[in-house]
C-alpha cells in the first residue's frame, strides 16, 4: 500500500507531486465487489538486465454473488499468455487498457458463495510509467539496481485494491546476487530449472514469503542492500539501505525501534514482531507500507533522520496491516490514523511544540478541499489530492479532536480497544464510533455528524467586557464567541493572559453566538480562542497556506495560470508571505521567465521569513538564475549566502556547495 504523509513544504510538494501523478487511477470502489480473492500462489521471475518479469498467479477466489466474469485489476505492461480454470482447461481473458482491467469468461455460472481457483501466466517489462495503471507514475519497476513491485502497481491481479483483505504465498526467483524483501515467514534457496517461470543466463536464487493472515501482502522489493539489526524489546527489525546511505543505518534503526515500540504502548501488539524497513528509490512514491515492511523513498534517507515519514509509515502496522477500512468511506481509518499516530510520535519526540506544528500541517490539508464530507469521500478518485486531503488530513483531525473532547485517558482507550476488536478484519466508521461512545459514556452523533457529514470550519472571533469586582476580589470577563456555522457545537478553550498568571477555561461553543463568563484574580489583558488548536478552525494562516497547497497541486497538473492565482490568492491574505512569493517565483521560473522569477525570489527573502528554508532555497534560485544568464559572478555570491544561513533542509548546503563548484545548466526537457 501507499502512503502519503504530509512533511514540511519542500518534502510536501515532493508527496503532491505523487498524490496528483495518481489521480487518473480507475474508480474501481464506485461499484459493488462482486468476488472476494482469498488466496495468492504466486511464482514470478524477475530478469532485471531485460527489466522483465515472468510470473504465474494461481488465484483463490469467492463469489460474492452470481457470476459469469471475473475481473481483476493487472498492469499494462504485463500481457496475458493463458488463463486456466481450477481443472487445468483455458478459459477466454479480455483485456482492457482503459482501466487496466483483465476479464475471465467463467465456463458456467458460479453460485454466490462458491469458491475456486483461476491460474494467470503472464509476463511483461517493467521499466517505465508508461503503462503503468496510475498514468506518470512508476509502481512497478525491474532493474539492475533496485526492482520494487507494489501492491499498488498491479503486478498480479488486485481484486479491490485496498479493500479484499487476502493471504499470499509468493515464489521470488532473482540473481543469485540480489536479496529480496517481502510480507511474511521467509525461506530460500537455489531455483530448479524445472521450477523456473522465464530461462535466465544467470545463476539465480528463489525467496518465498508465505502470509497466511489476511492482509495487504503485496510489496516486494530486490536489490543490493546493507542489512542493519536490531533485537531490541523482542521486536526483529531489519533495516535495507543502498550503500551511500549505509552511515545512516545504525540511526534509522534505533529510530524505527522507538517508534515501534511506542505504537505498542499506545494501541497493543502489532500483527507481527517483525519489521523490514527498506529503501526504495526515489522514481515512486514516497512510501509505502504492506504487513512486515515499511517501504521509504532514498530522499526521506538524511542524516537528520525524517523521523515523521518513518512513523507513518511504520504506523499502518496497525492502521492498514491489522485494522483496514471496510470501504473506500471508511478510508480514513487506516490513513487518518496513521497520519494522527504520526503526530502523536512527534507530541512524545518533541513535546507540545512539535504536536502544534504537525495539527497546524493537517489543518491546512483537512481544509485545502473541504468541498465534499468526509463520510462521502469514497466518491471521489482514490489517488486525487482531494481524496488525500480528506481521508489523510482532515480523518487525522477528527482524532485530534475526538482526543480533546473524550480526554486523553478515554481516547487512548478507545484507540487501544479498537485496535484489538478489529485486529486483522475490516472495519467501517459506525464500528469506531460505537467503541468510542462506549468509552466515553455518552452519544457522539453530534461530533461525528458534524466532522463526517459536514464540510466547512468554523473561524472564530470574540466581543467582551471586563467588569472590576469589589473588595479586591479580581475581575469578571463577560463575553461571547462568535462563527458562521449555525450548526457548529464543540467544546473550546479559552485562554485568558492577565497582569499574573494565564487562567484556561473550557466553553462550550453551540451556534453562532456563545455567552461566557469568567472571573480571574489579575486583570485580563487578552483573550485566546482555542490557542493550542485543538479543534478544525479557518485562519489567516490556514487560508494561506490552503491556497499554497492548492497552487502546487495545479503546478503538477501543469495548470500554472491557475496556479499562479492560488499563490496570488495567498498573497491578498499576507502580501509579506515568503513562501506565497517562493510558489510564484518557482512558476515563473518554470517558464524560464527569469526576470520574474528572481523578483520573487527577492521578494520571499524581504518577507516574512516563514518557513525559515525559503531563505536558504532562494539563494540558490537566484544563484541558478545568475549561472544561466551568463552572470557566474553573482551566482556564486548568491550560493555562498546560501551556505551563511546554515540551513540544509532537503539537503540545500550540498547544492549550494556542488553549483559553487559547477555551474547550474538549465536542462533542456526541464
Amino acid at each position: 500500500m501507499i502512503s502519503y504523509p504530509r512533511r514540511n513544504c519542500r518534502v510536501l510538494k515532493i508527496c503532491l507531486v505523487c498524490l496528483l501523478l495518481v489521480s487518473t487511477i480507475p474508480t474501481w470502489a464506485a461499484e459493488k465487489m462482486r468476488l472476494r480473492v482469498d488466496d495468492y500462489q504466486i511464482d514470478a521471475e524477475l530478469l532485471p538486465h531485460v527489466h522483465k518479469i515472468a510470473a504465474r498467479a494461481k488465484v483463490k477466489f469467492t463469489a460474492l454473488e452470481d457470476l459469469n466474469v471475473a475481473t481483476f485489476e493487472l498492469h499494462n505492461g504485463l500481457r496475458v499468455s493463458k488463463v486456466l480454470d481450477a481443472a487445468g482447461k483455458p478459459l477466454t481473458a479480455e483485456r482492457s487498457t482503459q482501466d487496466s482491467t483483465i476479464r475471465v469468461q467463467l465456463p458456467t455460472t458460479m453460485p454466490k458463495d462458491y469458491s475456486t481457483t483461476l491460474t494467470f501466466d503472464y509476463a511483461g517489462v517493467l521499466e517505465s510509467a508508461d503503462d503503468s495503471p496510475v498514468q506518470g507514475l512508476k509502481l512497478a519497476s525491474i532493474g539492475d539496481e533496485t526492482s520494487y513491485l507494489l501492491y499498488a502497481g498491479r503486478w498480479f491481479p488486485v481484486n479491490a485494491y485496498g479493500i479484499n483483505r487476502f493471504t499470499a504465498t509468493m515464489n521470488i526467483t532473482v540473481p543469485s546476487h540480489m536479496l529480496v524483501v517481502g510480507s511474511g515467514k521467509e525461506s530460500q534457496g537455489n531455483t530448479p530449472p524445472s521450477k523456473k517461470v522465464a530461462t535466465a543466463a544467470v545463476p539465480t536464487k528463489t525467496y518465498t514469503f508465505t502470509w497466511d493472515k489476511p492482509s495487504f501482502p503485496g510489496i516486494i522489493v530486490a536489490g543490493m542492500f546493507q542489512e542493519f539489526k536490531s533485537t531490541e524489546a523482542g521486536l526483529d527489525l531489519h533495516v535495507f539501505f543502498k550503500p551511500s546511505h549505509q552511515k545512516m543505518g545504525a540511526t534509522y534503526t534505533e529510530t524505527a525501534v522507538k517508534e515501534f515500540i511506542y505504537y505498542v504502548t499506545l494501541y497493543g501488539p502489532a500483527p507481527s514482531t517483525t519489521l523490514k524497513v527498506i529503501e526504495i528509490p526515489d522514481d515512486t512514491v514516497p512510501s509505502a507500507w504492506a504487513p512486515e515492511i515499511a517501504a521509504i523513498a532514498s530522499r526521506g534517507i538524511s542524516d537528520k533522520v525524517n523521523y515523521r515519514l518513518l512513523a507513518n509509515t511504520i504506523a499502518h502496522q496497525w492502521w492498514g496491516v491489522s485494522v483496514s477500512p471496510a470501504s473506500r468511506d471508511d478510508w480514513w481509518l487506516s490513513d487518518g490514523f496513521a497520519r494522527y499516530s504520526e503526530a502523536r510520535y512527534v507530541e512524545n519526540a518533541a513535546g507540545t511544540a512539535g504536536l502544534e506544528e504537525a495539527v497546524k500541517d493537517m489543518s491546512v490539508g483537512a481544509l485545502a478541499y473541504d468541498t465534499v464530507p468526509l463520510s462521502s469521500a469514497g466518491k471521489l478518485d482514490i489517488f486525487s489530492p482531494e481524496f488525500q486531503s480528506l481521508v489523510t488530513d482532515k480523518g487525522a483531525m477528527i482524532l485530534h479532536m475526538l482526543r480533546w473532547v473524550t480526554g486523553d485517558q478515554k481516547y487512548d482507550q478507545t484507540m487501544r480497544t479498537f485496535a484489538a476488536k478489529f485486529a486483522g478484519k475490516s472495519a467501517t466508521l459506525d464500528d469506531f464510533r460505537a467503541i468510542a461512545e462506549q468509552n466515553y459514556g455518552d452519544k457522539l452523533t453530534w461530533f461525528f455528524s458534524q466532522w463526517l457529514d459536514s464540510t466547512g470550519a468554523p473561524e472564530f472571533k470574540t466581543k467582551y467586557t471586563v467588569f472590576r469586582l469589589g473588595n479586591n476580589k479580581g475581575f469578571r470577563v463577560v463575553g461571547e464567541i462568535s462563527q458562521d456555522l449555525d450548526l457548529f457545537r464543540m467544546p473550546v478553550q479559552l485562554k485568558i493572559d492577565t497582569n499574573g498568571k494565564s487562567e484556561d477555561k473550557r466553553v462550550e461553543v453551540v451556534g453562532t453566538n456563545s455567552p461566557f463568563t469568567i472571573e480571574t484574580f489579575g486583570k485580563p489583558r487578552r483573550i485566546s480562542v482555542d490557542p493550542d488548536d485543538r479543534v478544525l478552525k479557518n485562519s489567516s494562516d490556514v487560508k494561506l497556506r490552503a491556497s499554497i497547497l492548492r497552487g502546487q497541486g495545479l503546478v503538477q497538473q501543469g495548470d500554472l495560470a491557475g496556479a499562479l492565482l492560488e499563490f496570488n490568492k495567498a498573497l491578498e491574505v499576507n502580501k509579506n508571505s515568503s513562501l506565497a512569493h517562493y510558489r510564484v517565483a518557482e512558476v515563473f521560473f518554470l517558464q524560464r521567465n527569469y526576470q520574474a522569477a528572481a523578483n520573487a525570489y527577492r521578494e520571499s527573502l524581504n518577507g516574512d521569513g516563514e518557513p525559515r528554508w525559503t531563505e536558504v532555497w532562494s539563494h540558490i534560485q537566484l544563484g541558478k538564475i545568475f549561472d544561466v544568464t551568463g552572470q557566474r559572478e553573482r551566482a556564486t555570491n548568491e550560493y555562498r549566502q546560501a551556505l551563511q544561513t546554515n540551513d540544509n533542509t532537503q539537503g540545500a548546503q550540498e547544492e549550494a556547495r556542488k553549483y559553487l563548484q559547477k555551474p547550474f545548466e538549465q536542462q533542456k526537457n526541464s
